[in-house]
C-alpha cells in the first residue's frame, strides 16, 4: 500500500471530558475540507482505499475507535488512539478541557 494522503486535525471538549467527542472533532477538523477527486477521475473505486486514524489523547483508553471508525464515509478504516493532545485545567473551577489530535492517512495499492 502506498500513502497518498494524510490530514491533521484537532477537536476539544470544553466540559465534558469526553474524550470520544474530542476526537470525533479531530478527526472532523482533518476531513472538512478533503476532496479527493482522483477516484472519480482515475475510475478507482473507494474500497480500494485504506483509511487509518491515529487520535492522540491523554487518556487513550477512553476513546470509543469503533464508534470513530463508524462515522468515516469511505474506505477500510482501522482507527487506533495513542497517547497524546492535552488536557487543560482552569485554574479557577478545576474543569478540563480535552483537546485530541488526529491523523487520517488514506492508502491505496500501487498503481
Amino acid at each position: 500500500m502506498q500513502r497518498f494522503i494524510i490530514e491533521m486535525g484537532m477537536g476539544n471538549d470544553l466540559y465534558g471530558q469526553d474524550y470520544t467527542k474530542a476526537a470525533a472533532r479531530a478527526v472532523e477538523d482533518a476531513i472538512r475540507h478533503s476532496s479527493i477527486p482522483m477516484f472519480e477521475a482515475l475510475g478507482l473505486s473507494h474500497d480500494e482505499m485504506e483509511v487509518r486514524v491515529t487520535i492522540g489523547a491523554q487518556e487513550p483508553d477512553k476513546v470509543d475507535t469503533g464508534a470513530l471508525a463508524a462515522k468515516l464515509p469511505r474506505g477500510r478504516v482501522t482507527v487506533s488512539a495513542v497517547k497524546g493532545g492535552l488536557n487543560v485545567t482552569n485554574p479557577d473551577s478545576g474543569n478540563v478541557t480535552v483537546i485530541a489530535t488526529a491523523a487520517v492517512e488514506a492508502f491505496l495499492p500501487k498503481q
